[in-house]
């Protein structure tokens, strides 16, 4: 059963992780700068993903994790008090089940579950999660890089302080995030990863827009989602030269001739505040950027006021000639598309990204020493968004949110009907 949090409080966290891809590595590296806590266990349906990611947090001196044979196992090992979920969508709901069913079964001591974005692939499924995981009685966070990324947060402090309090709340704010596309095949298939970019990536943007027009120490749901208009795009993948690439390099299981998922995404969304005042948010998202590689920016606008934020604009930067030949990598930037020219250097990613301080934060409320930031209900609520900006493109016009039907609602996307 779940243990008190107050039992927690002057212990170290023994952390198990569901999922030993990408994301997962990119949380251990976060890990190298987070105190009281230690990786412990690995689980995932490939032992061998498993036993690699095991090594490599030995390796970063994280803690003395191992591979385990299942997730009931793991959640077993008394030395192991919380989980993070970092598996691929399709299995979300799977692996919950199975944590919970431990749990229930009295098999170990877990006090907290820790989810990666999105929570899960539609509403429905979103809320099975939400209800299996409070039902057990275990504390839950969901994981949010970008709301914890540093500039983020101290822009955001500092405009609120300053600006606003002497001239008035902000009124907009835009997100990004694009690259060139995922690492891995299921990304790109929307029946199993529950759509395309927007599902993929607008859950960071979505939720930072609203992030930064939220009054610092009040609930993001202090401001009210009232409208969403939601397009969806396939401007590179669905190219035949670029969907024969697509499935040299992903496998003939990704045809974006016959399947294709929205490779771009923008959505606005309007909110209103606890007086009444209408701001906007905007957001895009896009796996068809080619620029030096992963691009993530902000802004935050009032009457008197701005700020910005992109990571690409790197203090760091080196140039290669074209004399200088080197393997394909991703050393200088995440989802990297050069090796020569001139480069920006993002020399801390897992810190600039915001993994190093969501990852502390959720230790420390998983030992009690903080409350969540953001739990499952507010998972909940982003993918309330998603699903209400799918609706709104395939109707092609502005929704009222909620939506009629937004429990049930499936994209075409993730169907695998959608077509361009």
């Amino acid at each position: 059963m779940a243990v008190s949090l107050t039992l927690m409080a002057h212990q170290r966290l023994g952390i198990g992780f569901i999922g030993s891809g990408f994301n997962a590595r990119f949380h251990l590296q976060a890990f190298v700068g987070v105190r009281d806590a230690d990786v412990l266990g690995i689980w995932s349906p490939n032992a061998g993903h498993a036993a690699a990611t095991a090594s490599l947090a030995r390796k970063l001196d994280v803690g003395r994790a191992r591979p385990f044979a299942s997730i009931g196992d793991m959640v077993a090992d008394p030395r192991i008090g919380a989980l993070w979920l970092c598996g691929p969508n399709q299995a979300r709901v799977e692996n919950v089940e199975e944590i919970v069913d431990a749990v229930r079964r009295g098999r170990g001591s877990l006090v907290g579950i820790a989810c990666e974005k999105p929570l899960a692939r539609n509403v429905a499924e979103a809320k099975r999660v939400t209800a299996l995981v409070k039902g057990v009685g275990l504390a839950h966070g969901y994981l949010e890089n970008q709301a914890f990324a540093p500039q983020v947060e101290h822009g955001r402090a500092l405009i609120w302080a300053r600006g606003a309090k002497l001239t008035g709340r902000p009124y907009l704010a835009r997100a990004a995030e694009e690259h060139s596309g995922p690492h891995m095949p299921w990304f790109w298939q929307g029946k199993l990863q529950g759509g395309g970019v927007l599902n993929d990536m607008m859950c960071h943007s979505a939720l930072v827009v609203r992030h930064l027009l939220t009054e610092p120490g009040q609930p993001l749901g202090s401001l009210t989602v009232r409208r969403v208009t939601g397009h969806i795009a396939s401007l590179k993948w669905s190219r035949p030269v670029y969907a024969k690439r697509l499935a040299r390099t992903m496998g003939m299981s990704v045809d974006y001739r016959k399947h294709p998922a929205e490779d771009f995404a923008s959505v606005m969304l309007e909110f209103e505040d606890a007086r009444g005042l209408r701001v906007l948010g905007e957001a895009t998202t896009s796996w068809s950027f080619v620029g030096a590689g992963l691009r993530l920016s902000a802004e935050l606008l009032g009457p008197e006021y701005s700020m910005s934020w992109n990571t690409l604009d790197s203090s760091l930067k080196l140039f290669f000639s074209r004399e200088v030949h080197g393997r394909a990598g991703e050393d200088l930037v995440e989802k990297q598309n050069a090796e020569m020219g001139l480069m920006p250097v993002v020399a801390s990613e897992a810190a600039a990204y915001g993994y190093e301080a969501e990852d502390r934060h959720f230790v420390r409320v998983f030992l009690g020493k903080e409350k969540p930031r953001l739990t499952f209900d507010d998972g909940v609520d982003v993918v309330k968004i998603l699903m209400a900006a799918y609706m709104s493109s395939e109707r092609g016009k502005t929704v009222e949110f909620p939506p009629h039907g937004l429990d049930a609602f499936v994209p075409q996307v993730a169907k695998g009907t959608w077509k361009p």
